[in-house]
């Protein structure tokens, strides 16, 4: 994965903000709204790409972009800033592949101690009954 390259192909808008504010909401494009196509990027390798497509398929778009807004900031270059950070990460997270479990069998010690406990609880339980009287 070649950040430079990807941060390059990024796609940019700037819309107005929602929420409190005042005037300065009305007049100023505070917004900002970062997409990506993952199947074009140079940036990314083709096994990349594959694994990036599998695990995002929620959140990329019918059209193959994977889009993410940020509105936290009032300031447009802070919320720049935050917005290609965050799609760093998500993309570095998601090309981690998941070890595969190895299948263990418990030791016997710890079958005993187990079963040991087991019996322990049985007593318990058992010596709260009261006794059946004949």
């Amino acid at each position: 994965m070649d950040i430079e390259t990807i941060v390059n192909e990024f796609n940019f808008k700037a819309t107005k903000s929602s929420g409190p504010g005042g005037q300065h909401v009305n007049k100023t494009s505070s917004k900002v709204l970062v997409s990506f196509h993952i199947q074009n990027s140079k940036g990314l390798n083709d096994d990349e790409k594959e694994l990036l497509g599998i695990k995002l398929r929620k959140k990329i778009s019918s059209g193959g972009y994977i889009s993410i807004s940020s509105s936290n900031s009032r300031s447009q270059h802070q919320n720049k800033i935050l917005v290609i950070d965050r799609l760093i990460e998500l993309l570095k997270f998601n090309l981690v592949k998941n070890k595969s479990r190895k299948k263990t069998k418990p030791s016997k010690a710890s079958i005993e101690k187990r079963l040991q406990q087991k019996k322990k609880i049985t007593l318990k339980k058992i010596n709260r009954k009261l006794p059946k009287i004949d």
